[in-house]
Order: C-alpha cells, then structure tokens, then sequence
C-alpha cells in the first residue's frame, strides 16, 4: 500500500469513526442523568470486553502486548477521560463540550513531537488553527460561560489526547487493534466495578438496550480510531474526528428542518477544509520527501 493510499484509507476510518463516536456521545448524554458513572462504564466495558474477545478469537488475534508500559498508560488515561466526558455530558450542552473536543487536535500537536518523534509543520499548524476557528462558528452564540463543567470537558479533553497518542505510539511498534481496545476497557470495567456497588439502579429493560448499543458503537469506534491512529499520524486523524460535529449540523438540517445560518455554513467549510487539507498534506508527503532527496 503506498503512502497515499494509506492517508486515504485513514481518513475512511476515521469518519466510519466520527459516525460510531457520535451515536456514543448521545447515547451517554441521553443517560447520564439518570445513572452514576460507574454504572454506565462497567456494564458497556464488560460488554466491550466480551466483544473484544469474541472478535480476537474469531481473527485468531491475540491480546498480548510487547508496550506494556505504554498500554498501562493509555488505559489509565482512558479511564480519566471516560470519567472527564461523562461528567461534561452530565453538566453541559453537547455544544459546550464539542468545543473542547476541538481542542484536541492542537493538543495532539503539541504532544506529537516530543512524545512520538513526529514535529509538525507549520502548514500543518495552519490547517489545525482553521479547524478550530471553524468549530468556533460552529458554536451557538452567547451560550459559553465557563464552570466546572468545562473544566471537567477540559481535563478529559487532555487525558483523552494523551490516550490517542498513546495509541499511535503502540500501533508504530506493533499491530494489536483488538488489544488496545481490550486493556483499556478491563482497566474502565475494574476502575469502575469498585465504586458499581454503591450507585447501583435497577435498570429497565429499554435502558439496558441503550447500554448495549453503547457498547456496540463504543466498540466500533475504538478499534476504528485505533486503526486509523495507525494509518495517520495523531495530529491529522484528531482533526478529522471533529468531522462528528458536522454530523450532527447535517441530521439537524435534514432531520428536523433546523436551517443553518451563516455562521454555521462557515464553520462547516472550515472544519471540513482543513480536515480535507491535512489529509492531502499527508498523502502528497512521500513525493516532496523524493523531491528534497
């Protein structure tokens, strides 16, 4: 497969992704003023798991890991963003927390140099700085004041930086999809597990459903996001994961007749420029390192 190719292929999965990720999110926000954490988490992982497992034995993929120690990082940070999101979800509009979601990709920057050996260029910079002003459009006016809700979307927006890049870090070095999706998840499940006993609801059996397909969509994103993670490097598939956030721009236009203004038509432009901008950068990389040679 040629370079090129693989940035196509990545961008694929990442918005394959984007679609998954985002039916999670409102499946967690439809919840998450219901039932604690603890209850969510440990029932979808355990489901998570199962699906992990079930997959592993039917590809004759195997759960073991030679990064153990950048796999135990990645879980610790998976189980803090977890925490970070629902408790964003719980106490904020889906707006609010979008927005901090498109920092991400600046954070993946900034982190992708010193942490994976990957320095970005300022072409690259660019395009990031035009996504996030493009998000910002995307924005209803007048409803961003800042509690301690942000700063829970804050400090899961940065700890689930820190577990993407870790991630990419693991997939350079081995190709184990299924297995970062595994750890991860039995970390959430026992982290949380502790606490199930004392925020425990009886649960109906149409919440259930929403628990399982949770599951399902968590599933398909994470291993979604890990491949992609490995096509591309984290600064260029973050931005492309903001891609969910014009989704749901799109089914609000077509679903409910909700018209965008011009402000929104902006930001969509923008945020999908400088995703498609990144993705091309990246494809025609290999033929200016040729040129250079």
């Amino acid at each position: 497969m040629t370079v090129s190719r693989t940035a196509l292929v990545g961008a694929g999965l990442v918005a394959l992704y984007t679609g998954a990720i985002a039916a999670a999110d409102g499946i967690t926000k439809l919840v998450a003023g219901t039932y604690a954490a603890p209850q969510l988490f440990a029932l979808s992982s355990g489901l998570v798991i199962l699906l992990s497992l079930g997959a592993a034995r039917k590809n004759g993929e195997g759960l073991r890991v030679r990064s153990r120690g950048a796999m135990a990082l990645r879980s610790v940070l998976t189980v803090l963003a977890a925490i970070g999101f629902f408790q964003a979800f719980r106490l904020l509009p889906f707006a609010d927390v979008f927005l901090f979601i498109a920092l991400v990709p600046l954070f993946a920057a900034a982190l992708s140099g010193p942490a994976l050996g990957e320095p970005v260029r300022p072409a690259v910079w660019a395009a990031l700085t035009v996504g996030v002003i493009g998000l910002l459009c995307l924005m209803p006016a007048g409803r961003m004041t800042f509690d301690v809700g942000h700063l829970w979307a804050l400090f899961a927006a940065l700890t689930g930086t820190g577990s993407m890049v870790a991630a990419r870090y693991i997939a350079r070095v081995e190709r184990v999809p299924l297995a970062q999706v595994f750890w991860p998840n039995l970390a959430v499940m026992l982290c949380m597990g502790v606490a199930l006993p004392f925020v425990w609801q009886p649960m109906p059996l149409a919440d259930l459903g929403w628990v399982a397909a949770y599951a399902l969509f968590l599933f398909a994103a994470r291993w979604l996001s890990v491949e992609a993670l490995r096509l591309l490097p984290a600064y260029v598939a973050t931005p492309l994961m903001n891609l969910q956030f014009v989704w749901m721009v799109a089914i609000g236009w077509f679903g409910f007749g909700e018209l965008p203004g011009a402000a929104t038509l902006l930001g969509v432009t923008l945020v999908v420029g400088s995703s498609m901008w990144l993705v091309a950068d990246e494809a025609m990389l290999p033929a200016r390192r040729t040129a250079q040679a």
